[in-house]
């Protein structure tokens, strides 16, 4: 809707088409050109198509948007081998696949920005949905990668979104292999604000950005002190992401995308819902301090971890490369032992 209130054409793709058809009839209405295409992002083919869909209908792609994202809930032992593995699929390899249809349309005009959604759990990393974060880190080092290697052409744009906790169905439409049900991490952002920020970057294209305070605030403590930040999240999290309810094992959306509720909002503004829906109000409160403190714990884990790397290259005789020969001397040695009992 925010891209249809500034008159922009759009394609929109998802794997249910009556939530599809709903938002574009909503976006037709706002004055926008539409057209709608379903598509399973981690199906290759189908992202290709989307693209060639996309340029016959309006002659051209401005702006490509990889939203599509699913999460699995469970420690990494409960979530089984294949949802693990669709998650992988869906948001990574589907950010690959529609960053290949893309770039290779905008190398073509010179000129494009491509936006790729990752998370705050692609930057510090919380516990109980492991694919999730996995996959959200992969992204932001893919789209790194993409930026650099685009240097040689300056119309051509790689962002990265980094959303904080956001209230949409997807925490509703998970696979959940946790025993418990599951709610958006407080504080809760609305996906309107995502929504702003998004249509700001295409306008205004940057390297990676934030939605929601949170997000930037939290980033900026982990790369202060990592280790103490994790373990501050780690707690939060065990005690934040679950319910007092039980909830049976359950692929949700991952497979059959007809599974669960669709739409923009997942409810969890809703006062009858559990979770704290206040936005970015919490961490504005609390910035001060945290910044105040920042530079203190970025040059103690600084000094930490360079004497940590001296320690560790000390104990292998001087130098790493040196510890590791010795350590490969070793192995053939002991495979033979292993292979051939005495």
């Amino acid at each position: 809707m925010a891209f249809a209130r500034q008159g922009a054409r759009l394609v929109l793709a998802a794997r249910r088409m009556p939530e599809l058809e709903a938002r574009a009839a909503a976006c037709r209405a706002s004055g926008a050109e539409v057209i709608c295409h379903q598509v399973d992002v981690g199906e290759e083919a189908q992202v290709e198509a989307l693209a060639e869909a996309a340029i016959k209908a309006f002659g051209g792609i401005d702006v490509w948007f990889n939203n599509a994202g699913v999460d699995a809930f469970g420690s990494f032992a409960e979530i089984p081998a294949k949802a693990f593995e669709r998650v992988i699929q869906i948001n990574f390899m589907g950010t690959v696949h529609g960053s290949r249809a893309a770039l290779a349309h905008f190398r073509t005009r010179g000129a494009g920005v491509l936006i790729n959604n990752a998370s705050i759990a692609g930057v510090c990393p919380m516990p109980f949905h492991s694919a999730y974060v996995a996959s959200k880190f992969a992204i932001r080092g893919f789209t790194h990668a993409l930026r650099q290697e685009l240097l040689d052409q300056p119309g051509i744009h790689a962002c990265t979104l980094c959303p904080s906790s956001i209230d949409t169905p997807l925490w509703q439409r998970a696979g959940n292999f946790a025993g418990r049900k599951v709610k958006p991490l407080d504080p809760v952002h609305s996906p309107e604000m995502v929504a702003g920020v998004v249509v700001r970057l295409a306008r205004f294209p940057q390297r990676e950005v934030f939605a929601g305070t949170t997000g930037w605030v939290l980033s900026g403590q982990h790369s202060a002190a990592p280790e103490m930040t994790e373990n501050l999240v780690a707690a939060f999290t065990r005690q934040d992401l679950f319910q007092d309810a039980p909830a049976a094992p359950t692929e949700g959306a991952l497979f059959d995308p007809s599974s669960g509720a669709g739409g923009i909002s997942g409810g969890w503004d809703d006062p009858a819902k559990p979770g704290l829906p206040l936005g970015d109000l919490p961490t504005a409160a609390a910035a001060p301090m945290l910044f105040a403190t920042g530079p203190a714990l970025f040059a103690l884990n600084l000094s930490q971890n360079f004497l940590r790397q001296i320690a560790m290259q000390a104990g292998t005789g001087g130098t790493l490369g040196a510890g590791l020969t010795g350590m490969d001397r070793q192995a053939p040695k002991a495979r033979w032992h292993s292979e051939h009992p005495r």
